[in-house]
């Protein structure tokens, strides 16, 4: 076994979720014995990793996703919800595995946590038994010193700031991103757009939307709508992505000549409803990618105006545009565009940490009821202060 890591890596404090309530949450910490580690793990000290509504989506759809396998605890009412971040390894009994390697992935919100890694070239692959049934990009880990979307060193020679910033937007944008070319594609058709004239991006506030927004911009041949709330319209049209914004109570007056595609981060179904009997037969298509008005009313049993809604899965693009691309062009591909996000994030988004077991708490509870600006990423570190 490699040296065991400093005492303060030998407390693991973990926020859990109740599966049924996601605002109700628990703090569990537990000690371990570096002698206990089994041949062929690691364990890993969480640096810092992001919450956004991103994160409750998980939670909201952890039974139908299977978010709450990712990291399983013995108590069924409570989960773990994965959270994008960069990890230490500080613990390890994997040969190819070295101490103080660091690596971008999912992780638990949690001070640390614990994998059955297999090296791959670029880092590990978690395959500890509850792992096999996730698709590949889940159980994918990156190594800093082979990351080619990696960010480059801050104006003080650090990369607290980069990191930071991709943590809160990398797996947001590359969502966003995919879901961009999924259009612009017309799903593998080859129709932009499905040879509509707009595309409406419901939630045009949220982080995943504005990378989505940021890509489709760059396109001549797209209007692009924003629907988000009141209160966000101001910061939303001076991000410069979105040709027009409207509030939620105005989608009756996008314009409906040439027909529109829909991309719904809301999970409003009143909202995506009011979408789909604004265009009716005119909507050519209707993608669902996430949750972020959680506390949303329930859909109508009624249904819906147009095409059905269709829930956007990325490691099922990742697949076809690897497949389609090869791996190298996939990776160079996202990674350009992910840097110049980032770069431009700058301009709109300011980042706030939370540090120690009871912000990183608060962080959720603040995220989950709308308490936080959409100009504001907020970056937690359990392994802190408590």
């Amino acid at each position: 076994m490699q040296n065991p890591g400093p005492a303060d890596d030998r407390e693991t404090t973990t926020l859990e979720v109740r599966r049924t309530a996601v605002g109700e949450t628990r703090l569990v910490t537990e000690e371990h014995d570096p002698t206990h580690l089994e041949l062929g793990e690691i364990r890993l000290r969480i640096d810092r990793f992001a919450i956004t509504a991103n994160n409750i989506t998980y939670a909201v759809f952890g039974d139908a996703l299977g978010y709450w396998d990712f990291f399983p605890t013995a108590d069924s009412e409570f989960g773990r919800v994965p959270a994008m971040g960069w990890a230490t390894v500080v613990e390890s009994r994997a040969p190819d595995i070295a101490l103080g390697r660091r690596f971008y992935g999912w992780y638990p919100m949690a001070s640390h946590a614990r994998f059955v890694p297999t090296a791959t070239a670029d880092g590990f692959r978690d395959d500890g038994s509850h792992r096999q049934s996730h698709a590949p990009v889940y159980r994918a880990y990156v190594a800093t010193d082979a990351d080619p979307m990696y960010p480059p060193a801050d104006t003080d020679g650090q990369r607290t700031d980069g990191e930071d910033r991709h943590v809160l937007l990398r797996g947001l944008f590359i969502t966003g991103f995919l879901a961009e070319e999924f259009f612009a594609d017309g799903g593998g058709a080859g129709e932009p757009y499905f040879g509509t004239a707009r595309v409406v991006v419901l939630s045009a506030s949220s982080k995943t939307a504005i990378g989505f927004a940021q890509r489709a911009a760059m396109r001549s041949d797209i209007d692009v709508v924003g629907v988000t709330s009141t209160g966000n319209v101001e910061m939303v049209e001076e991000l410069g992505f979105y040709d027009s914004v409207v509030t939620y109570d105005a989608i009756d007056t996008i314009p409906t000549d040439g027909g529109a595609v829909s991309i719904d981060m809301a999970g409003n179904p009143q909202a995506l409803a009011a979408v789909h009997a604004r265009f009716g037969d005119g909507l050519a298509y209707s993608m669902t990618v996430g949750r972020s008005h959680h506390d949303a009313p329930a859909a109508s049993d009624a249904p819906m105006e147009g095409p059905q809604p269709q829930l956007f899965f990325a490691p099922t693009e990742v697949t076809r545009r690897i497949d389609e691309w090869g791996r190298a062009e996939y990776g160079r591909r996202c990674a350009d565009a992910l840097s110049e996000f980032v770069d431009g994030s700058r301009a709109w988004m300011d980042v706030e940490h939370r540090t120690g077991a009871g912000a990183t708490r608060q962080a959720w509870l603040d995220v989950h009821a709308g308490e936080v600006d959409p100009a504001v990423g907020l970056v937690a570190t359990v392994a802190g202060a408590r």
